[in-house]
């Protein structure tokens, strides 16, 4: 009798672990980067911050290098719960909707601090957005800002007429047109395949991306142009988190918010490093001459009195909110954006 009932008592327990471990929510979290970058690294503390304070009511597999979904692939998949999860670089979808795009507008800011400001405002509307696709808004993490990449020193804009550019966003490719060269698509996983092969000789993109792919091994100049600070965002599909306990969502905002702190803090340390390593490995770094920055500004004000006119009454709430407005309205730029703003 005595040997049953331990052996009752132990059924009953073992059981109990079973259920306890079927109980657990398991997430899928698809991102295109690899393991190594800041923001998979990133993404997989947020998993384990998640893990922790939940008590492993939830853990959150981080599937990273495009192993689960290729990048273009990953907001609809998360959309239709698909993967539960994701990471997307917004201004790839800027054709979307146009506030995707904001902060891949070329000198809108020229800071993190400028890019942080700009978020703010730009949040409430994006939440909304994501929120009618279905989606909440985790957090955003901003790249380092956006240099150039080629085989030759760069004076001017005419000297970037003619390359193979890779472009990953509309206002890439538009860029690409504007500077008279051949826009060509394609994505970061891509990237060093791309350049061995010759496809692309020329891109624009963050020391972070240059460092992580080892563009020097294809390219030899890097100009530091600071083009714009663009930003990733990590969401998750609405059904799959409004099913979650309110405990469990808080424990995931709560993480969420750290995640967001300790990446755009990781995003400023990552860019120093990246170009230290990209001088290290015998790629030339050189600032932008004063012809340079003058035709990329007058580039960029075409791309953001464009931008504007499809972005409409959104897009000037936002740059209203965040100050850009004002900023943007200053000196040369004042007729370009009374005409934009009044056309709409």
């Amino acid at each position: 009798m005595k040997r049953r009932t331990l052996f009752a008592t132990a059924l009953i327990a073992g059981l109990g672990l079973s259920f306890q471990a079927q109980a657990a929510t398991q997430w899928d979290l698809a991102s295109a980067y690899p393991a190594f970058n800041f923001h998979s690294k990133n993404l997989a503390q947020f998993s384990k911050d998640v893990d922790q304070a939940t008590q492993g009511d939830l853990k959150i597999t981080v599937h990273s290098g495009a192993s689960l979904f290729k990048m273009p692939e990953i907001k609809r998949a998360v959309q239709g719960n698909q993967a539960q999860a994701g990471e997307f670089f917004m201004v790839s979808f800027q054709n979307e909707w146009p506030l995707f795009g904001l902060d891949g507008l070329p000198f809108l800011v020229s800071n993190y601090d400028e890019a942080w400001k700009l978020y703010q405002a730009q949040r409430p509307l994006l939440e909304k957005k994501l929120d009618q696709q279905g989606m909440v808004l985790l957090y955003a993490v901003a790249w380092p800002p956006q240099g150039i990449y080629t085989n030759k020193p760069i004076q001017s804009a005419a000297d970037l007429k003619g390359l193979k550019w890779r472009v990953y966003s509309p206002t890439t490719a538009r860029i690409g047109e504007l500077i008279g060269a051949q826009p060509v698509t394609v994505q970061e996983a891509e990237l060093s395949q791309a350049l061995a092969t010759g496809v692309v000789d020329g891109l624009i993109t963050s020391s972070a991306t240059g460092a992580d792919n080892k563009l020097y091994e294809n390219l030899k100049y890097y100009t530091n142009v600071q083009a714009w600070i663009p930003k990733n965002a990590v969401v998750a599909n609405k059904r799959a988190f409004e099913s979650l306990s309110p405990a469990t969502q808080e424990a995931v905002r709560k993480a969420a918010a750290a995640a967001e702190k300790r990446g755009w803090e990781e995003s400023r340390k990552v860019d120093e490093a990246s170009i230290a390593k990209l001088k290290a490995n015998g790629m030339q770094v050189n600032e932008p001459t004063p012809q340079l920055k003058s035709d990329l500004v007058e580039i960029g004000q075409t791309v953001i009195r464009e931008w504007l006119k499809t972005a409409g009454a959104e897009g000037k709430e936002v740059l209203d909110a965040s100050g850009r407005m004002r900023a943007l309205g200053q000196g040369a730029n004042a007729r370009m954006i009374q005409q934009a703003t009044t056309s709409n």
